[in-house]
C-alpha cells in the first residue's frame, strides 16, 4: 500500500511539475513526459513509450491530457488517470486564468512578446528533438517499410493533397493485413 501511495504522489508531482513548466503545447510534454518516465525514472520502456503516444495521439482531446490518461492507467489503473488528469490540468487553469484577468496589460507589453517569441524558438528545438528521437526508434524495427509509410504519408498529404483521415485509413488497413499475413505465417 505504501509502494502504490509513492507511486502515486510520484505521477501526481511528475505531472503537475511538467505541466507547470511546459510551454508550447502537448508535444512538448510528451517529450518531457518520456524523459521524466523512460529515461529518469524507467517505470518504462521507450517502446511502450510510443505506443502511449500513437493511443493519447488517435483520442479526441488534448494530447498532454490524453497521454496523462494512458501514462496512468500504465503505471496505476483508474486512480492512475485521475492522479495524472488532475496534476496535468491544475496548472493550465492557474495560468488562463491569471493570463484571462491580466490579457490586456499582457497584449500590450513589449517585454512579455518578446518572452513569448524566444520561446518559441526553444519550443520548436524541442519538437525537433522529440520526433527525432522518436523516428531513430521507430525505425529499429521494420526501417524500409517505415520510412515508406512516412514518405507516402507526406507525399499524398502535402502535394496531392489526400485528406489526413484517409491515410490514417489506409495505415490502419496496412496493420491489418500485415497481421493478417503474421497470423497465418504463425
Amino acid at each position: 500500500m505504501k509502494e502504490k501511495r509513492r507511486l502515486l504522489l510520484e505521477l501526481f508531482t511528475s505531472t503537475l511539475y511538467l505541466s507547470a513548466f511546459t510551454f508550447g503545447g502537448g508535444y512538448v510534454i510528451v517529450s518531457l513526459l518520456k524523459e521524466r518516465f523512460v529515461d529518469q525514472l524507467h517505470y518504462i520502456d521507450e517502446k511502450e513509450m510510443l505506443d502511449l503516444v500513437a493511443i493519447a495521439q488517435s483520442a479526441p482531446g488534448a494530447i498532454a491530457v490524453n497521454g496523462a490518461i494512458v501514462l496512468g492507467y500504465k503505471m496505476s489503473g483508474i486512480l492512475g488517470i485521475v492522479v495524472c488528469v488532475i496534476g496535468t490540468i491544475i496548472p493550465p487553469i492557474i495560468i488562463i486564468s491569471v493570463v484571462a484577468y491580466f490579457y490586456k496589460i499582457f497584449i500590450t507589453n513589449k517585454i512579455i512578446s518578446a518572452m513569448l517569441l524566444g520561446m518559441r524558438s526553444g519550443i520548436g528545438a524541442i519538437i525537433v528533438s522529440v520526433v527525432y528521437d522518436m523516428v531513430l526508434s521507430v525505425m529499429d524495427e521494420h526501417k524500409e517499410r517505415n520510412i515508406l509509410i512516412m514518405v507516402g504519408s507526406f507525399v499524398l498529404n502535402y502535394f496531392l493533397n489526400v485528406n489526413i483521415i484517409y491515410i490514417i485509413l489506409g495505415c490502419i488497413l496496412l496493420a491489418l493485413v500485415e497481421l493478417f499475413i503474421r497470423r497465418k505465417k504463425a
